[in-house]
């Protein structure tokens, strides 16, 4: 698993995603309940960005629609998104945020 640095943990208020790349791939990096979150930023229903939505329960809800995807895990909460959206590994070494977007072999 390669881990790349994508923010500064002082960078990130609580519960309001922050949009960042690692790669190619578009990441929501969410500091919700004393965690901090990495999950896909694109909604598996609409294709818009989640990091634009709202953070309660540690839950991301889509701005466009109000599917909303439990953070830890991806999956949806509700209608009318059906299929979850990846989340990635998160590390956090000092005041770095790292996060992995690769799977294991």
């Amino acid at each position: 698993m390669s881990f790349v640095r994508v923010a500064a943990l002082s960078e990130l208020e609580a519960d309001t995603p922050k949009r960042v790349t690692v790669g190619e791939t578009p990441v929501s990096l969410v500091r919700a309940e004393g965690e901090v979150f990495a999950i896909n930023d694109i909604c598996s229903h609409a294709n818009v960005s989640l990091s634009e939505g709202e953070v309660e329960d540690c839950s991301i809800e889509c701005w466009l629609h109000g599917s909303s995807f439990d953070l830890r895990t991806g999956k949806p909460n509700g209608l009318p998104a059906t299929r979850p959206v990846p989340v990635y590994p998160v590390k956090i070494e000092g005041d770095d945020v790292l996060v992995s977007v690769t799977q294991e072999s």
